[in-house]
């Protein structure tokens, strides 16, 4: 399996034998590290660790290291919840500069 990363998208070329011809199939991943996540979110890596330290990104933890991994959902709930947030602090007036 070969790695391609694009700033929007992880994908992972892996080459498939069947029927004696090779295909190549590309496969996206569905966790992004840390690195990936703030640069998503054009943040440090330290504000996406605050982030999931806090509770307001969900992660896991994988592998012998332990490193952060970040489900794509999660990442797209997290946006949609702080538009809403926002939206509300407009609406209230409780919105800071």
């Amino acid at each position: 399996m070969a790695k391609c990363t694009n700033k929007q998208m992880d994908i992972w070329w892996q080459m498939d034998i069947w029927n004696g011809r090779r295909h190549l199939m590309a496969v996206e991943s569905r966790f992004l590290p840390l690195t990936d996540v703030a640069e998503l979110l054009n943040v440090s890596i330290a504000q996406a660790r605050a982030l999931v330290r806090s509770g307001d990104l969900r992660a896991i933890k994988v592998g012998g290291r332990g490193q952060w991994r970040v489900e794509k959902s999660e990442i797209e709930a997290y946006i949609q919840r702080m538009y809403e947030r926002t939206e509300y602090q407009i609406k209230t007036g409780s919105i800071e500069d």
